[in-house]
């Protein structure tokens, strides 16, 4: 990966600087192709190439199991919402999930309440949470990366920000 990296990063130019009011910003061109294809999470539930469930049938609020059934990758993004099974979550930090692999995600409740199945597996509703609870969510993620290794959320401030 680190070879990608270099050689991305060699052969970028720098763009002509662009002005609005007191901002500038230099644009950073590319025409390097890196072959990564990758699904994202709609596309791939949509083509029931993916399917999210609980880790068990206990469930557990901050885990969900995701089976990618595709060679392709599948690119799950921070905030994306799974409605479905025992409560509505969602994704704490974007995920990039290889090709005919299973694994657990790290998610947080948008459900308060509800903790009984509506569906055996969990569907996009194609939206995502809103960018000042995602900004909340991702600080109180940090957090727990640093103090914990986990990324995790604090669960009882996800629902006070949605009520």
């Amino acid at each position: 990966m680190d070879t990608v990296i270099k050689d991305y990063l060699e052969q970028l130019k720098v763009g002509r600087k662009q002005f609005y009011k007191n901002l500038a910003i230099y644009p950073l061109l590319s025409t390097y192709a890196s072959g990564l294809e990758y699904l994202l999470l709609d596309e791939a539930l949509r083509q029931d190439l993916m399917e999210v469930a609980e880790v068990s049938s206990h469930g557990s609020v901050p885990e969900l199991k995701v089976v990618n059934k595709s060679p392709r990758m599948i690119l799950i993004l921070d905030g994306e919402e799974l409605v479905g099974a025992k409560q509505n979550r969602i994704v704490n930090t974007t995920i990039l999930v290889q090709g005919n692999t299973t694994i657990v995600i790290p998610v947080s409740c948008v459900e308060h309440g509800r903790w009984s199945y509506d569906s055996p597996r969990f569907h996009s509703q194609e939206r995502m949470m809103s960018s000042n609870l995602r900004a909340m969510k991702s600080e109180q993620v940090s957090y727990s990366i640093r103090s914990s290794g986990e990324f995790r959320s604090d669960q009882g401030a996800i629902w006070d920000g949605i009520a």
